[in-house]
């Protein structure tokens, strides 16, 4: 299992596909939960609220575990799938893309509907930025004062990314480090209680 996955920065990637009059805006929005793919979503029906579908897709967690496709009323299939096939293909998780269609009097069919919303998802796909980056663990350690210094020269050689930290009669620090170097730094500093 890799300790990677790809995502898109916080800019938003927008796209646009025109086809017998119909337009269909694209939006690729970088989400870490649920409910930010709830918000955005009700922002996009409010401010498109005279568009005929707001479809979308989105895929969340390291290993995109967690999907989702919605058609909005298009015929089954026609809409939320090809987006998340564009998602997919591209191998992205934490993406939201949403679709506005706007029609233009004229039917495309479930084929000209399909190649429709895949073309918007991947034109706004293509106008984000891709990121690697890592699958953190996140590890909190409770220890006496005096073994700070043995404390900090692990995280000097380990290099994890401090999270929060409180020195006080009982010291704590939380620390966030790539998952395949978790054990590593939860059993250096389990070996050093045994120090004291």
């Amino acid at each position: 299992m890799t300790d990677e996955y790809k995502t898109i920065t916080e800019q938003v990637g927008e796209g646009f596909y025109s086809e017998k009059r119909s337009k269909f805006l694209a939006f690729a929005h970088h989400v870490e939960t649920v409910d930010e793919v709830k918000a955005l979503l009700a922002t996009y029906r409010k401010k498109y609220y005279d568009a005929r579908h707001v479809c979308y897709a989105y895929v969340l967690g390291p290993t995109g575990a967690e999907f989702r496709a919605n058609d909005d009323g298009e015929p089954s299939s026609t809409a939320g799938k090809p987006i998340l096939g564009q998602i997919h293909s591209a191998e992205l998780t934490n993406v939201l893309v949403v679709v506005v269609r706007y029609y233009g009097g004229v039917n495309l069919g479930t084929g000209g509907l399909i190649v429709a919303y895949r073309c918007a998802a991947a034109n706004a796909l293509a106008h984000a930025t891709v990121e690697p980056r890592l699958v953190e663990d996140t590890i909190t350690y409770t220890f006496a004062y005096p073994m700070m210094n043995a404390v900090m020269r692990v995280i000097k050689e380990m290099q994890p990314r401090i999270v929060a930290q409180s020195f006080d009669n009982t010291c704590s620090v939380t620390l966030s480090i790539r998952r395949e170097m978790a054990e590593a730094l939860r059993s250096r500093l389990a070996h050093l209680s045994f120090e004291q």
